[in-house]
């Protein structure tokens, strides 16, 4: 990984290219992000930089994390997120990250949080196939056999069966950035990103570009 940030989904739209060309693209507002604190193999055994991200209150930090700030000498963030590079090389603490960090062209990944669907069962969680709708056969949206009886007497692990749907980690690659906007400090994508509206993301340059 070459650069990264971290950004807030601020919904969809679209722009027209030189043709004429609708593109669908998502508005990502990029930044600024703060280096809260560079690791180093010497003290840490690997290299990462930490970015802050976000306006907060004083009073809704706990004593630890803003004496994490303090210590960095940096406002508290309301976001942290840690980032391997390829190079950490001329990156200090208090450094601060804008959208210009990417350029229009470029490829890159996202990684966020997908909307929670709540409790589902497993027609819509997994695609799978109702039961006759006939009134005898009182089997209609169930989950299926469990198994037999004495043997194995259990639910074999992975069973597809209702649960909790959604909010899950997710990463698309490859997506690519159509346009920068430094005068909002926003970054166009296009198409869509993991998500609701407001949501936090990670933008990271691609790794199968």
């Amino acid at each position: 990984m070459k650069k990264a940030l971290i950004g807030k989904k601020l919904g969809m739209t679209q722009i027209f290219d030189e043709n004429g060309t609708v593109i669908p693209v998502t508005v990502i507002e990029a930044g600024p992000c703060v280096v809260a604190q560079v690791k180093t193999i010497e003290n840490d055994g690997y290299e990462a930089i930490q970015l802050g991200f976000g306006e907060v209150k004083d009073k809704k930090v706990n004593k630890p994390v803003k004496g994490h700030f303090v210590k960095a000498n940096i406002p508290a963030k309301k976001h942290l997120r840690e980032f391997r590079l390829d190079s950490i090389e001329g990156i200090k603490v208090g450094d601060e990250l804008k959208a210009d960090t990417f350029v229009a062209g470029e490829k890159i990944d996202v990684q966020g949080t997908s909307k929670g669907k709540g409790f589902q069962g497993v027609i819509k969680r997994h695609g799978q196939h109702r039961g006759p709708m006939g009134h005898g056969s009182m089997y209609h949206r169930r989950p299926g056999s469990m198994g037999s009886t004495s043997t194995p007497g259990r639910v074999f692990k992975g069973k597809k069966l209702p649960g909790h749907m959604g909010r899950v980690t997710v990463t698309i690659q490859n997506l690519e950035v159509v346009k920068v906007d430094m005068d909002k400090n926003v970054i166009l994508v296009k198409g869509s990103v993991p998500g609701a509206k407001g949501s936090i993301l990670k933008i990271k340059s691609a790794i199968k570009a």
